[in-house]
């Protein structure tokens, strides 16, 4: 049995070929035309969809249906992506379009959910009675896993943890509420906050790693600096483990998971994040007395979850 699944982004639309043994085959990828009409983007995902299956020596015929998984608000009942910002969708009933085009099942699901359902099928999750997955990226993505199933809420916009305000009146987010913790532990935020720290330091070992130029700072930059000595961002990376381990605690404290993994680039800092994370988390959260502690580990399938995610969605 062979499943396929496709990520789809603002910048690039992945799909894959995944196995019985849920171990992803075959994976391309293209860039996303964000001012596609609705049969501009069924036409690009049905072509990522067929030069994919073409790739593994497959056909529609040899998968039992194509799963999606979709940023935004997305109604798995109806097949309706409601509203996404980043791809300007607004009531895209892509179920059915692509449905139409290809003449195969399609499901759809959120691509944060579909990430966190990957990490439970075959990644960081697995065996989690509840498991929760958080995606550093230019927002927040964030999954939540009960006893199998993805949590959805009663709207379909359940789990959107990177919208929890934990700065009240702090800096504006793209959702229009201020101080959410996306504006301050995303990737965006991070780099928010770097820049902000340059503009103060000129001196920083900062702007010789960006050539001096604002515009390259990234993720990396400020854990960069920080392994060369330089103060100014070795405040940034506190700080920002500070608010990143603010959202972990309450993540935590109101879903108690087994097990919570941490994916995006950010996480590829490896021991410089989690190790002062982890003690941070330690010493907030409520259940801090508890003899079972949550596990809080790094995300094991990368960019992959979300095509694994999406491909084992009705398996």
């Amino acid at each position: 049995m062979y499943y396929l699944g496709i990520d789809l982004g603002g910048t690039n639309i992945a799909a894959g070929v995944v196995d019985k043994d849920r171990r992803l085959t075959v994976k391309t990828s293209c860039r996303t035309k964000i001012s596609s009409s609705e049969g501009e983007i069924c036409g690009q995902l049905a072509d990522a969809a067929k030069r994919t299956l073409q790739k593994a020596g497959l056909t529609l015929d040899d998968i039992p249906y194509i799963g999606i998984g979709s940023p935004g608000t997305v109604n798995r009942a109806t097949g309706i992506i409601e509203y996404s910002n980043n791809l300007h969708f607004s009531n895209l009933p892509l179920q059915k379009l692509l449905q139409e085009k290809l003449g195969k099942k399609v499901i759809l699901e959120n691509d944060a959910n579909a990430a966190a359902y990957g990490e439970y099928k075959a990644g960081a999750l697995r065996g989690a009675k509840i498991g929760m997955a958080i995606t550093l990226g230019t927002g927040i993505g964030s999954g939540i896993i009960i006893d199998g199933k993805i949590l959805a809420g009663s709207n379909f916009a359940g789990g959107e943890m990177g919208h929890m305000v934990i700065v009240t009146g702090g800096r504006l987010c793209t959702c229009g509420r201020h101080g959410c913790w996306e504006a301050y532990a995303s990737a965006t935020g991070l780099i928010k906050a770097t820049q902000e720290a340059m503009e103060k330091d000129k001196s920083s070992a900062m702007w010789e790693i960006t050539g001096g130029d604002l515009q390259k700072v990234d993720g990396r930059t400020a854990f960069q600096a920080q392994r060369q000595g330089d103060v100014s961002a070795k405040a940034v990376v506190e700080e920002y483990i500070t608010y990143l381990a603010c959202g972990i605690t309450n993540c935590i404290n109101i879903f108690q998971p087994d097990i919570l993994c941490i994916g995006g680039g950010i996480s590829n800092e490896g021991d410089p994040l989690m190790v002062p994370l982890k003690e941070k988390v330690k010493n907030e959260v409520y259940s801090k007395n508890s003899e079972r502690q949550t596990a809080i580990c790094r995300a094991q399938l990368g960019n992959d979850a979300g095509i694994l995610g999406a491909a084992l969605l009705g398996e």
